[in-house]
């Protein structure tokens, strides 16, 4: 049977970090990391994501802004909230839950951010130093993913790894952040032929495609590690994925969902935020 990956282990280390640096600037006097986060509409992975986001960032005692916007709400008035967010020096980061409903141009809104607060590495410039191997904030989920296989020891260098999902968000960045580690990458899509059979190459299989339990068994070879990005509402429950019964006693490893991935990337926005406060200072 395989071993689960508990992201809260791994959270509650940096989490102590974080406690560490924010009492010191209590006790200090100085200013206390603040992040604004924005969600436009009702979508269900959205909300629990803000969710979470609120709940960690208060327990470390970063101050934490929730907007909520309504689904009419138009793209000139979010960009100009953001545009007021940027100048606030209160704030040190600004999220945007994506996707943002139908209707309202994505990118034009997220590249109204200003890099400095861009702490998950959503805006084009950052993205770009991302790419090209400069200094930006790590985003988040994907920096998540490596965070979890470096704890467990899990070698890297020279896997092979498949992506399934080639979204801006994880699947795009944590394929470069891998190949920065020197991974061998295969990104996997809806239109990839043989699928299953790709997957089962993967000595590290990483999923994010929002289809609750698509990944069984028969997608991985024995011994492969899984990593379930997915967090869907599936029977009133946040369901990954990953289908983690079937899976758990032919992985190595598994994330659960909850209590893995996603319990490990709230705190590591938190921890870009101290980041931005500090290289503001500086």
């Amino acid at each position: 049977m395989g071993q689960i990956i508990n992201g809260r282990e791994v959270a509650s280390v940096i989490k102590e970090e974080i406690k560490t640096f924010i009492n010191k600037r209590n006790k200090s006097g100085l200013t206390i990391p603040k992040i604004a986060s924005i969600l436009v509409g009702e979508d269900g992975g959205s909300i629990y994501y803000l969710n979470s986001q609120e709940k960690v960032a208060t327990s470390l005692g970063c101050k934490f802004d929730k907007i909520l916007l309504e689904e009419t709400i138009s793209e000139e008035e979010i960009i100009d909230l953001i545009h007021k967010l940027n100048k606030d020096n209160s704030i040190q980061g600004i999220m945007l839950q994506v996707p943002l409903p139908r209707g309202l141009d994505e990118k034009k809104i997220i590249s109204t951010i200003s890099p400095y607060k861009d702490i998950d590495c959503l805006t084009f410039e950052s993205q770009g130093k991302l790419y090209t191997g400069g200094n930006s904030f790590l985003p988040c989920t994907p920096n998540s993913i490596i965070t979890l296989l470096e704890s467990l020891d899990i070698t890297i260098e020279s896997a092979e790894v498949v992506v399934l999902g080639r979204s801006n968000i994880v699947g795009k960045p944590v394929a470069q952040l891998l190949l920065n580690k020197n991974a061998t990458v295969t990104i996997c899509h809806s239109r990839t032929a043989n699928i299953k059979e790709v997957c089962k190459r993967a000595d590290i299989l990483i999923v994010a495609i929002g289809k609750p339990k698509f990944i069984n068994s028969e997608y991985i070879k024995e011994g492969a590690v899984v990593i379930d990005v997915g967090t869907s509402s599936f029977e009133g429950k946040i369901t990954g994925d990953v289908d983690f019964d079937d899976v758990i006693n032919k992985a190595s490893f598994v994330t659960p969902v909850p209590g893995g991935v996603g319990a490990l990337t709230t705190t590591l926005l938190i921890k870009n935020a101290c980041e931005a406060l500090e290289k503001h200072e500086n």
